[in-house]
């Protein structure tokens, strides 16, 4: 993976450089609590300006409404939508999938898991979105080989961290780094 930030920052980028406040990862979901934008708000740059200290200070002011939805994401999908609206923010949904793919591609684009474990794909990122909870979010990188943490280890112990990936098989029916079909 590589260091997205000079991808943002990048002033001749043609597809960043109308100055975008805040520019977001395609989270591929068609639920209508995320429309029109379907931001992640797993994987997201934003630029430090007025307009968007005011979106972040106003997302707070709105833990409730994340506490009734149990979702960040469905009110960041709100208050986009009020801010862009009533304040002029300047929101950016990226589809690009070979630089920043994710959780949707792991589920249902096979293909371009196999272009990142070949080496043909090149991606900043990936984020492991689109995922039920964070045990099965843990098997799927393991199963990807982008796991380094050991089970055993403290969350305040780093030094067990591996230098080399932790992968295990858990489903057959998943993308994976080595094959695994004698997992459920």
């Amino acid at each position: 993976y590589q260091d997205p930030l000079p991808f943002f920052e990048m002033k001749d980028n043609s597809s960043l450089n109308q100055n975008y406040d805040i520019i977001f990862q395609h989270d591929g979901s068609k639920q209508p609590r995320y429309c029109p934008y379907s931001a992640n708000s797993g994987f997201y740059y934003v630029r430090s300006n007025a307009k968007t200290q005011y979106l972040f200070t106003s997302l707070l002011y709105h833990g409730d409404l994340v506490r009734k939805t149990t979702s960040h994401q469905q009110v960041l999908t709100h208050l986009l939508l009020e801010h862009s609206s009533m304040f002029g923010l300047k929101v950016k949904v990226m589809d690009d999938i070979e630089l920043f793919p994710g959780g949707y591609q792991f589920q249902y684009e096979p293909e371009v898991m196999s272009h990142i474990f070949s080496g043909e794909m090149k991606p900043y990122i990936f984020h492991m979105f689109f995922t039920v909870n964070g045990s099965t979010k843990v098997k799927y990188l393991k199963q990807i080989g982008e796991w380094y943490v050991q089970d055993d280890v403290n969350s305040t112990d780093m030094s067990q961290c591996s230098s080399e990936p932790i992968i295990s098989c858990y489903y057959r029916d998943k993308p994976s780094k080595i094959p695994c079909r004698e997992s459920t």
